[in-house]
């Protein structure tokens, strides 16, 4: 890790222990992009930028400016001023004019890394840390930028953000403000995204880069079930150990734009940041605003060595909670098992059985509050049904831990219902355009997170059900997007601020709950994975992964989730079969085999199982307890793809010294007439010896020549291999 400048060629080198990001500022003003890669030795890079080349740049050809803004590779380029590509920066002047020139004025290198006002970041010791900020600056609005590059000791990604202040004596309207771009000559490259819809998130999907522009966004208010806020442009042919990646990740849990546009004379241009559509940022003097992070990850060892880059990051230096590095309680959660219809009886039944095979948390899951005994009342109502919960909150939890378990509960404080005691006392408190329908989705409104009123009257609600009960686990949910969109709170020229305003709220409200319940285990949710991003792992250890509770359907949604987020992170459980979302029967071993890739817990009635599927329970307890602290902290290795080949799916995890690994692997679909296969296995030591069922294998065998894999008889069969190193 290392920033240098080098004061006469004006070149910065922004090195990790394996890559270099080189910028230079070029014709005295203009911050410049030269490479981004592979780690390089060399200091003097700046014959990639082709300042000899026509158009020259603009002191040299003063009749051409406009054609050098156009193809030149900036590190920060703007609008209104000649630059027809993709802007990440559009400012509005009081006089209506859209154009700015942001000339470089100076540079700071700091050790360290700074926190972001309100936003999740990645953090670091001071020592372990290193900052380069570019200072810019519009002359004529008086509009400072600077551009922030961090990168860490311990890693290969370099951290982007960009922080606006308005030195100037106008007030201005910020109408874009990205916070990372990255010119380059094209490769071929192919864009990757993840994509889906609920229950069906984060599929990975590749297509060509062709002319034009690609984008992956969301307009919903929340990051999505429907596209994803990561986005890498790989070289042809890259697989899991071979090619080049450069991958994207927003910190952020709102709109977002992740964009890559490949330009007349074959550049490419890749930016992200903030959605700008529905987006508009009043500026004061003396003002200032901050957009969220990007995290930039390069891998020219494909894109497994670009996961591993992504989890150790956001394990060492973005997830915070005290349970990062321990075994999370096996929880049980009563929604599909009851929906709606449970009262205190039916859910210490739940308990008590669940308690005797070993679970260790029960999950009172939505309907326990108001008058909520259907998804169409009571959101805002946090106050305990007792005509349902007979003997209060307080009773059901200790007689809980009689049983030797601790106890959960579900929220889902951004909502309101218009059957509700909050909305007959708070109308204005929902989001709504005066004169207009307010759009309903399930039956619910959005209350105005800008407000702080309105997040201080809802978290004092919650806090006051915390404070009453010892509970252990809190369930953040979000089930509805965002529409309508105004505050009754915000001027007319301020009303473009309601989205990020609105995230900026749910972001002080998480983290006031984690100060003031720092033991609370938090699990955020939307939907299911609406919002499994960065951002809210800032608050929590662990997102409920997807509503698709089904294996199979999880193998290519705990792919994609896993491409970039730490396994540790999933939530996944072992639910019933026929299963609720697809109506598939799948064994219960093998249910259990793919929620151990997660947090691990059970969604269905324990107290209608077999006594067969009851002893299973007990093994698949034991198995977590035996696997948990490898599958948590390990390295995650991506074998084969059943999204790919239809027929098999495999991963592995290996402990971080080697000495050990485990093998997942499921057959979707059994065949007639195959052989056995040999599966290549990856990340272990090649020059050690392993015993894998009895026999010993060096690891290079088992990684070059592979594992045979038998088949079996049925679809969806599943088998965990143990591989340790032998003494």
């Amino acid at each position: 890790m290392k920033i240098i400048f080098d004061e006469e060629k004006k070149v910065f080198l922004i090195h990790t222990n394996s890559t270099t990001y080189g910028i230079a500022i070029v014709d005295g003003k203009y911050v410049a992009h030269m490479y981004y890669g592979k780690y390089l030795d060399e200091r003097d890079l700046r014959y990639l930028l082709r300042e000899d080349e026509a158009p020259l740049v603009p002191s040299v050809n003063l009749r051409e400016k406009g054609a050098f803004l156009d193809c030149a590779a900036f590190e920060y380029p703007e609008t209104g001023m000649g630059d027809y590509r993709e802007s990440a920066f559009c400012v509005r002047s009081q006089d209506g004019h859209r154009a700015s020139e942001l000339v470089y004025t100076g540079y700071e290198i700091m050790e360290g890394k700074p926190a972001l006002e309100g936003l999740p970041s990645v953090w670091g010791k001071k020592e372990e840390c290193a900052t380069l900020k570019i200072f810019c600056l519009d002359r004529l609005l008086g509009i400072k930028a600077t551009l922030l590059y961090s990168v860490m000791e311990d890693s290969d990604a370099v951290i982007r953000s960009v922080f606006v202040e308005n030195q100037g004596k106008e007030s201005v309207y910020l109408e874009k403000v990205l916070s990372a771009c990255l010119d380059m000559d094209d490769r071929n490259f192919q864009v990757l995204g993840l994509f889906g819809s609920w229950a069906r998130e984060r599929h990975i999907q590749r297509m060509p880069l062709g002319y034009g522009r690609q984008n992956i966004a969301s307009l919903k208010g929340e990051s999505s079930h429907q596209e994803h806020p990561f986005m890498a442009l790989v070289t042809p042919g890259t697989t899991q150990e071979t090619g080049e990646v450069y991958g994207m990740n927003f910190v952020y849990s709102g709109n977002f734009i992740a964009q890559a546009e490949k330009s007349q004379f074959d550049s490419v241009r890749m930016t992200m940041g903030i959605h700008p559509e529905g987006f508009t940022w009043k500026l004061e003097p003396g003002e200032h605003f901050t957009a969220p992070e990007v995290v930039m990850v390069y891998s020219d060892q494909g894109l497994g060595k670009m996961t591993r880059t992504y989890h150790d990051l956001y394990r060492q230096h973005l997830i915070r909670s005290p349970y990062l590095h321990k075994k999370r309680p096996i929880l049980i959660n009563n929604w599909e098992a009851t929906y709606f219809d449970f009262d205190e009886k039916k859910l210490l039944e739940i308990a008590k059985e669940a308690s005797e095979l070993g679970i260790e948390m029960l999950v009172m899951d939505d309907g326990w509050f108001g008058k909520r005994n259907l998804d169409d009342s009571s959101l805002g109502d946090w106050f305990v049904n007792e005509e349902k919960i007979k003997g209060g909150l307080n009773n059901l939890v200790e007689n809980v831990k009689k049983l030797g378990m601790k106890f959960g509960i579900w929220v889902e404080p951004e909502m309101i219902s218009p059957e509700s005691e909050l909305y007959r006392k708070h109308p204005d408190w929902a989001i709504q355009i005066p004169g207009r329908e307010t759009t309903q989705s399930r039956a619910q409104y959005v209350l105005d997170f800008s407000r702080q009123e309105v997040v201080d009257g809802v978290y004092e609600m919650i806090a006051e059900v915390l404070r009453s009960a010892d509970i252990s686990y809190v369930k953040w949910d979000m089930n509805r997007q965002l529409a309508t969109m105004g505050s009754s709170a915000l001027p007319a020229d301020r009303q473009g601020e309601l989205y990020h305003r609105y995230v900026l709220g749910v972001y002080r409200m998480q983290e006031r709950l984690i100060r003031d319940f720092p033991d609370i285990l938090l699990e955020n949710c939307s939907g299911g994975g609406a919002r499994f991003d960065p951002g809210m792992l800032y608050y929590s250890p662990q997102i409920w992964c997807s509503d698709d509770t089904d294996a199979i359907e999880r193998l290519a949604i705990q792919e994609g989730t896993a491409l970039v987020y730490p396994v540790s992170a999933m939530g996944a459980h072992v639910s019933v079969c026929p299963n609720h979302s697809v109506g598939r029967v799948t064994p219960f071993e093998t249910r259990g085999d793919v929620a151990l890739l997660g947090t691990f817990g059970y969604e269905l009635d324990i107290t209608k199982l077999t006594e067969e599927e009851k002893t299973l329970v007990k093994v698949q307890v034991e198995k977590y307890h035996k696997y948990n602290d490898l599958i948590r902290e390990g390295d995650y290795y991506r074998l084969a793809s059943a999204a790919e080949n239809r027929y098999y799916d495999s991963w592995m995890i290996v402990e971080k010294d080697k000495s050990k690994a485990l093998l997942f692997y499921v057959q979707v679909l059994s065949r007639a007439n195959v052989k056995s296969r040999f599966l290549r296995l990856a990340g272990l030591d090649p020059d050690k010896r392993y015993q894998v069922d009895g026999k010993e294998y060096s690891g290079r065998t088992l990684m070059q020549a592979g594992l045979r894999i038998t088949p079996e008889m049925g679809d969806f069969r599943s088998r965990t291999i143990e591989i340790s190193m032998c003494q």
